[in-house]
Parts: structure tokens; C-alpha cells; sequence
């Protein structure tokens, strides 16, 4: 497997057990024993359960649980995981540590489901993720030797989505939960899909391993299809058609990509497996946290934490949110993110300042339990605050209306009468791409795009841009972004781009360190970007094509921001209908896009209206300067 590959999946913490050596685990012995149980759940299928207990018995522990997909690795009970040299914080501080493989992954018995659904009514001997949490929880404090009776749940991405799928499973020895970046709705805004785009190379390079079927217990992880594609663009373009991922690489053995090709609407199968339904009930203290620079479960992370706020009166629920990556606060020294310097280390201030006293404090009784109820990092003046509520209780609606000459103005309604429109020939066979560098295609993405340079992107012809005039004062905006634009097409589908920048005034001074040679000076910095397919304008589970020509609204929501635009800087906002191979080619004639054929790919004009008719705006939240 090739270097730039391994380096994606680490980056995204998929396969994060790939590979385990032993090189740097020796002083490990000295803390821990390691015991390996097969945990029988209430249905008799037994989950494999890897446990570091420390050899000090002169005192109890609280037990500290990661389930996973993703393998316990390496395994055997002399082989010690490199994963408890991220989390030496705990390992220091005193905790029983015991890591999980799922139901149906490598060496735990039963069916793999993605995303398995969460059952509300359960009748007698049904089984979900909540009851394998309340029976793995109900064994190991039974069974372990030295534990206090008190649990803490943690995990990230797909182990986030177990962590949360925890909380709900009342058991009353699990004491905190804390989901980070988890998996909350693959049809939404999450992994998968972004209303209703399919993530192209993520989804892709994801399953084709991730969704191997296992004909028996395995410690290995499967292997996948084998090609030579150094370019991303050129790889995806060259696949065309989606249907062209089973007859050329899949061969119909990836179950979960059948079954996504098989809903190409927000139906009973996305809905069942999404958690913005659920969370009716929790008791344990709940402790969520995202990443601003997250390109899978940002929106995971922010309605994970809002649902359970708003479902759950007077729990402990607290949202942190830095300035990282998928799951960069568990690893590294993060003081800085592509051209951005915090110069601090945001990673090590969280796992020490924030993560450690969270589980002391609800599995210890340990130190103060003054947590704000949000923990949030402002880009730009790149400082840490702390809210009494997400988004900030103080916050106030502003617009930023598209305007004819290519301008922005900010909070001011277009003033012309007549209908003017903007409009650029969308071609998907010249899809524009999300990101300048050349990637290869085994990478499920640029991860540093979301504050990547766009002038590649507004120096097309088929990319619109509205430009602000400098701003007199610096402007902060935090919370959720939302785009209400007027648009029409000459096709009968459309994907619609939003990209919210932020133009750094031509004076303004190079990074230091600069080893990529990066000029600032005009640079425009990506602050939040979403995809919208357009079919799905009248609901996600109602598509419906476009009439050529007719003007008709589009609104959805972008994820939410923490960013203040400094004085001198400009807001621009640039409009699209593609993002590739980000996202996959929207054919721009309405049909079903996992099984389109070639000839439905075409040409189309598409315009964005502006006039006191139709007042295209991005509305964001105004958070006022102290």
C-alpha cells in the first residue's frame, strides 16, 4: 500500500491500527497487563475486547472504553497498541483502558450494519449499538479487578458514532461520553454525502477496503482493488458514469455501495441510520467535540451536541470546537493548519486542559466543574472563548446580498428593479476542482482545502465571485451559515457551490515559516464551503427537476463558523456547480445519478438572480465586537 494513502487514512483516523510496531510500547509493560476477553452480549455473540489494566493495584480505576471498526491491533496479549501512546494523558493520569472491535469486525462475532440503526422500541433479544455499550459496560464492571464501577466512552469518527450511540444505552456505570467528530447523517453533510453530493474519493477509497466482506474472524485487514492513479481529477473523470465503480472496481461485492446506489434519496434506509433523530433519553454527562477544519463530521459533531442540548434539558452536554482536522486534537502538535499559525499548541492545551479533567472530574471526582457550556477557537484573531450556548446567545442575523458589478454589500438589499442574472456555462465533463494541488487519486482529499487559496477557482470563467470593499472594522461571525439564492438553469438538475472567503488585503505580510512560499498578499482563504444538489430543493426525499429558464429559490444551510474577517480584509463569496472530484459530476439532466449513463452528462447555462425580486444572500450571525 502506498505512502500517500496510509498518510490519508491516518490523517482521517479510518485505519488508524494499520501497522502497529512495538518499537516504542516496551515502557508500557511497566504500566499496564493486557488481558483479551470475548464479551458475550445478550443476543450470545461475543465481542472481542482488548484490556491494558495497570499493575499498581493499590487503588481502583474508573474504565475508560473506545469501540471501534477499525481492529484493536495488533493482537495478542504481549503485543501492547501504539494507540495508548496518543492517549498518555490517561495512561499517566491513572485509568483502565479497553478498546472494542464492533459487531462483525475482525475479531468480534456477528454481522457488520453500517451505521447500524439505533432501535427505540426494542422487543426482547434485539440488539443495537446501545446495547452492546450497556452489556460491554455491564461485563467489564463485573469482571475487572481494581475498577471504581465508573465508565467513561470516548471515540473518534466512527468510534464517535459508537461513543454517541453509548449514551443512550442507560447504563448506570457509564458516568461522561464523549463523541468526537462522530458520524451523524450520511446524507446530509457527513462523510458520505453533502445534500445529497456523494463525497466522490472519500467514499470511494473508504469502502473499497472498509467494506470487504469478512468470511470469518480475521486480524487483518482486507485488500482492495489495485490501480495506477496519480491524479485524482483525471482518475474520476476518466471512471465517468458512477456505475462504472462496480463493472470496473467493486465487481458488486461492496454490499454498503450497493445499497447506496440502490437510495438515491433521503429515504427509510439514510433516515433509520441517521442520529439527528435520536437522543430522546440521556442521563451521562456529555462532552462533544468537532474541529473547525473537519471535512468529514463537522456537521456530526455540531448536531450532535444540538440535539442532545435541546432533547435533554439540565444534562451535562458542553460542544468544543478548535481549530483542526478530522481528529487532529488527539494527535500532534497542532499550532498551525495549512498557512494559518496559532501560535499556540491548540492539540496538547485540549487533551490536557480539556479532555483530562473532563474524565477526572465525572469518572474521578477530580478538580472543577466550571466547563463553559461551549469551548470555541476564533480564526483570524486565533484565540480561544468560552460561550454560554452554541451559537452564541448574543449573535444577530446579518446578510450579505449578491449584487450586479460582481459586488457584495454587506447588509444592504439590491436596489434595481429588473431582474439581472449572472450566468456561466457549466460543463461536467470541465468540472472546476476543489482544490489546486495535484492529488493522488488513493487520497480521500486535500485535507488542508477548507482554507486553501481560491484564486485558482475565481479566475475561471465558470466560477461567479461577489467582492465586499474593504472592511472599515473587523467583523466576527459565529454559528451556522445560510445561503438563499435565486437561480435558474438551461438543464434540468444543478449543483450549486457556495464558498465563503476571506480576501486578505494585498499589504498583508507572508507566513513565517513560509517553506511553501505561500504570498499572502490578496490571498483568499477559504473560510466554509457547502454543495447542494438541486433536485432536492423541495426536500431530500422529494427530487424534482429544474424547468429550463424558470427562476426558482434554493436554501440550505452551510456549517457553522467561528471566523473574524480583520479590518482591511474583504468578504467575497464564489458560486459554482461543481466541486471535483470533492464531490461527485451532477449530470445537469434530471435522472438517477448513481446509474446515469454518458449521454445524460451535458452543457448548461446556469444564472444567479439578483434584484429587490429576487435578493440573493448569504445570512450569517453577527457576533458583536466587546
Amino acid at each position: 500500500m502506498k505512502k500517500s494513502f496510509l498518510t490519508a487514512i491516518l490523517i482521517s483516523l479510518f485505519f488508524v491500527s494499520f501497522g502497529y510496531s512495538q518499537d516504542k510500547t516496551t515502557d508500557l509493560k511497566k504500566i499496564f497487563r493486557k488481558v483479551e476477553y470475548r464479551i458475550p452480549m445478550r443476543d450470545g455473540v461475543k465481542l472481542f475486547t482488548s484490556v491494558y489494566i495497570p499493575l499498581d493495584t493499590t487503588q481502583n480505576y474508573p474504565i475508560l472504553l473506545w469501540r471501534t471498526p477499525y481492529s484493536v491491533g495488533p493482537y495478542g496479549k504481549y503485543k501492547f497498541s501504539r494507540r495508548l501512546l496518543t492517549y498518555k494523558h490517561f495512561v499517566k493520569d491513572g485509568y483502565i483502558i479497553a478498546f472494542q472491535d464492533v459487531r462483525g469486525k475482525f475479531m468480534s462475532e456477528g454481522q457488520y450494519v453500517n451505521m447500524r440503526p439505533f432501535i427505540k422500541h426494542k422487543k426482547k433479544g434485539q440488539t443495537d449499538e446501545a446495547t452492546d455499550a450497556y452489556d460491554t459496560v455491564d461485563w467489564l464492571i463485573k469482571h475487572i479487578p481494581h475498577n471504581n464501577g465508573k465508565v467513561g466512552i470516548w471515540g473518534i469518527s466512527y468510534p464517535g458514532f459508537y461513543a454517541a450511540m453509548a449514551a443512550m444505552s442507560l447504563h448506570p456505570a457509564i458516568k461522561a461520553v464523549s463523541p468526537q467528530a462522530p458520524i451523524s447523517d450520511w446524507f446530509i453533510d457527513d462523510d458520505m454525502h453533502h445534500h445529497g453530493a456523494l463525497t466522490l474519493p472519500l467514499t470511494f477509497n473508504f469502502f473499497k477496503i472498509f467494506g470487504q466482506p469478512r468470511d470469518s474472524l480475521t486480524t487483518h485487514w482486507p485488500k482492495g482493488p489495485v490501480y495506477p492513479a496519480p491524479d485524482d481529477y483525471k482518475f474520476f473523470l476518466k471512471l465517468g458514469s458512477l456505475k462504472n465503480v462496480n463493472e470496473k472496481y467493486f465487481k458488486g461485492k461492496i454490499d454498503f455501495w450497493n445499497k447506496t446506489i440502490e437510495h438515491g434519496t433521503y429515504d427509510k434506509f439514510w433516515k433509520s441510520r441517521s442520529t439527528i433523530y435520536d437522543f430522546d433519553s440521556v442521563k451521562t454527562a456529555v462532552m462533544t467535540v468537532g474541529g473547525w477544519f473537519d471535512s468529514e463530521d463537522l456537521f456530526g459533531a455540531l448536531n450532535t451536541y444540538r440535539v442532545i442540548e435541546k432533547k435533554n434539558p439540565g444534562i451535562f452536554n458542553i460542544l468544543v470546537m478548535g481549530p483542526w482536522s478530522h481528529g487532529a486534537w488527539t494527535r500532534g502538535e497542532v499550532e498551525s493548519f495549512g498557512q494559518m499559525n496559532f501560535s499556540a499548541n491548540t492539540s496538547k492545551f485540549y487533551r490536557e486542559k480539556v479532555e483530562l479533567p473532563f474524565f477526572d472530574y465525572f469518572l474521578k471526582g477530580k478538580g472543577n466543574p466550571n466547563f463553559p457550556e461551549a469551548l470555541a477557537f476564533e480564526t483570524g484573531r486565533n484565540k480561544w472563548h468560552k460561550f454560554d450556548s452554541w451559537p452564541p446567545n448574543n449573535v444577530k442575523k446579518l446578510a450579505l446580498y449578491l449584487d450586479k458589478n460582481n459586488k457584495l454589500n454587506i447588509g444592504k438589499e439590491p436596489e434595481n428593479e429588473e431582474d439581472l442574472a449572472d450566468t456561466y456555462l457549466s460543463d461536467p465533463n470541465r468540472p472546476v476542482p476543489y482544490t489546486a494541488k495535484v492529488m493522488d487519486c488513493r487520497a480521500f482529499y486535500n485535507h488542508t482545502y477548507p482554507v486553501e487559496d481560491q484564486r485558482f477557482a475565481s479566475r475561471r470563467p465558470d466560477v461567479l465571485v461577489y467582492e465586499s470593499a474593504p472592511l472599515k472594522k473587523d467583523v466576527t461571525i459565529a454559528g451556522p451559515i445560510d445561503a438563499d439564492i435565486f437561480v435558474s438553469t438551461t438543464g434540468t438538475d444543478a449543483d450549486w457551490v457556495i464558498k465563503l472567503i476571506d480576501v486578505f488585503p494585498d499589504t498583508a505580510k507572508d507566513p513565517r515559516p513560509n517553506p511553501e512560499k505561500i504570498k499572502m498578499g490578496g490571498f483568499e482563504m477559504l473560510i466554509r464551503g457547502d454543495i447542494f444538489r438541486g433536485k432536492f430543493r423541495k426536500g431530500y426525499d422529494n427530487p424534482q427537476p429544474f424547468v429550463p429558464g424558470k427562476t426558482e429559490e434554493i436554501s440550505f444551510r452551510l456549517q457553522d463558523v467561528f471566523h473574524t474577517f480583520l479590518k482591511g480584509h474583504k468578504i467575497m463569496v464564489q458560486i459554482q456547480s461543481s466541486w471535483f472530484p470533492l464531490f461527485d459530476r451532477n449530470p445537469q439532466t434530471f435522472t438517477d445519478i448513481y446509474n446515469a449513463n454518458e449521454k445524460d452528462f451535458v452543457k448548461a447555462y446556469n444564472s444567479v438572480h439578483h434584484s429587490k425580486k429576487f435578493p440573493s444572500k448569504i445570512i450569517v450571525n453577527l457576533l458583536p465586537q466587546k
